[in-house]
């Protein structure tokens, strides 16, 4: 029986290693012929060890040689901070904190000798918005809330951990420009439904807007806003490649499956403020809802021509809300010459557009809705004290649920589960366990931004505004928010 044992063992290891020849004079054969890469012509197969490596070191740098504070999009401190607020173990730490505050642009709140008394501290009042103005207002309770994120770029079980967090959290959610799926209603979270440049979810068969369609969804979720560009990618659609376009998806979005979602870079019916107006009048009147608009800011013409034109045709023709978001914003996928280079950043286009509001009387009639990289708490109370209203994150939430910054959201390998439609990946993101991230992440976020107030001498985070933060300029120099800029005379309406 040993001898049968040992013959059979010299075979398979034979055989193996003839398999793992074989292999090895396969690619020498194909490495040499090949006119692609002159790496893999002159070095067969010892050449494919320079992509191996190239690929892995991205990785190997994030958790080996990067610091705490040099990584991008988001280094290790930020995503350590959220993960820590997901998992409710607090954002408490020792000796002291990494962050370099004398980097141009690090934000310093304005701390005061005798901070409020716990006693003194009032809740953070809900804000409504589209009150009376339309015939559902939308009564919005956290300042931070979950942006648009598409059924489609996301998976499945991450909308649903997502619609059951925000839900237990009191935040709404989103829906992106893919549509509204039964996963966005499992948690009886409020929702608010994006109509994007191709009109997914909301639409006909001809790929119109469709007047049923959004009367129907008026009844599941509190408000509507029309996406004009994101700070990703403005100029540019939605783009969702056929690989993750699943016979489900297709059919929300009213598009052939596994065939690439392009949406075109702007909508074909709204080419003017003037026909933008009428569009979310028309929609208002039809749902009943608020409406708002979403929109990445190159300059100052469109919201100066959007106050201008609002004040000359009467507030009922003005946007319920603005989400504006930075040029730092995120997406699942786009071309990189507009992810780096194309609209302003948070800081600089958030504080015009508050101010094109209060020169024009409209601060209190249109809630504004700040965006791009705001995942922590220092940079949502930056945001308020800016003039923001409420703050949405995308990335933020994703981190909450798992993410690790692999940056394959549209390959549909994300190693997470969350921007995969791989059931053997998705397997990873358990939705009982996450969504219980997803609300810890949106109430410490609400909690953190109070403990900033208060330690403004504010008693509650409204108060929040910009005198009280500074902005570093130089090393050891900083300048209030309200000295780099001031606040506008205000014109009543």
């Amino acid at each position: 029986m040993s001898e049968v044992l040992k013959v059979f063992s010299y075979g398979f290891g034979t055989l193996a290693g003839l398999i793992v020849a074989g292999i090895i004079v396969f690619w020498f054969i194909q490495d040499i012929t090949q006119k692609k890469h002159s790496i893999l012509r002159n070095y067969p197969v010892i050449g494919r060890l320079r992509f191996f490596l190239e690929k892995q070191g991205e990785y190997l740098r994030q958790y080996f040689f990067s610091s705490d504070r040099d990584e991008m999009p988001f280094n290790r401190a930020t995503r350590s901070w959220v993960y820590r607020n997901a998992k409710n173990e607090g954002g408490i730490v020792g000796f002291g904190s990494t962050n370099d505050v004398r980097e141009p642009g690090s934000i310093i709140f304005v701390n005061v000798a005798f901070p409020v008394l716990e006693r003194d501290r009032l809740p953070t009042p809900l804000q409504v918005i589209g009150e009376g103005y339309c015939e559902h207002p939308f009564y919005a309770r956290s300042i931070v809330n979950i942006s648009g994120m598409s059924y489609g770029a996301i998976s499945a079980p991450a909308v649903r951990a997502l619609s059951l967090g925000a839900a237990e959290a009191g935040c709404w959610l989103n829906t992106g420009e893919g549509g509204l799926s039964p996963y966005h209603l499992e948690g009886g979270c409020d929702l608010v439904m994006q109509i994007g440049t191709a009109k997914y979810g909301i639409r006909d068969n001809d790929g119109n807007f469709s007047p049923e369609r959004a009367k129907e969804l008026a009844k599941v979720v509190k408000a509507f806003e029309i996406k004009l560009s994101q700070g990703a990618k403005p100029g540019k659609g939605g783009l969702l490649l056929g690989t993750k376009v699943t016979e489900e998806i297709a059919a929300i979005r009213g598009i052939p499956a596994y065939h690439d979602s392009i949406s075109p870079n702007r909508h074909y019916d709204i080419g003017n403020v003037n026909e933008l107006l009428d569009k979310i009048a028309y929609i208002r009147d039809l749902t009943g809802r608020p409406v708002g608009v979403k929109a990445a800011i190159g300059g100052w013409s469109f919201i100066n021509d959007l106050c201008e034109a609002v004040s000359r045709r009467g507030l009922e023709y003005a946007p319920d809300f603005l989400t504006i978001d930075g040029g730092e914003g995120g997406s699942g996928a786009a071309p990189q010459t507009l992810v780096d280079h194309m609209s302003l950043p948070i800081a600089e286009a958030l504080p015009r557009v508050v101010d094109a509001l209060l020169e024009s009387g409209l601060k209190d009639r249109i809630r504004v809705v700040a965006a791009g990289k705001l995942v922590t708490s220092a940079r949502a109370a930056w945001a308020l004290c800016a003039g923001a209203d409420f703050v949405n994150t995308a990335r933020g939430f994703m981190f909450s649920l798992g993410c690790i910054q692999a940056m394959r959201c549209h390959t549909n390998t994300c190693p997470t589960g969350i921007t995969t439609h791989s059931r053997r990946l998705q397997r990873g993101l358990v939705v009982m366990e996450k969504y219980q991230r997803v609300a810890n992440y949106a109430k410490n976020m609400n909690r953190d931004i109070d403990m900033i107030a208060y330690s403004c001498g504010l008693r509650h985070a409204r108060q929040l505004k910009r005198e009280h933060v500074r902005i570093v300029e130089t090393a050891g120099k900083s300048v209030a928010l309200n000295i780099l800029y001031p606040y506008p005379e205000t014109r009543s309406l």
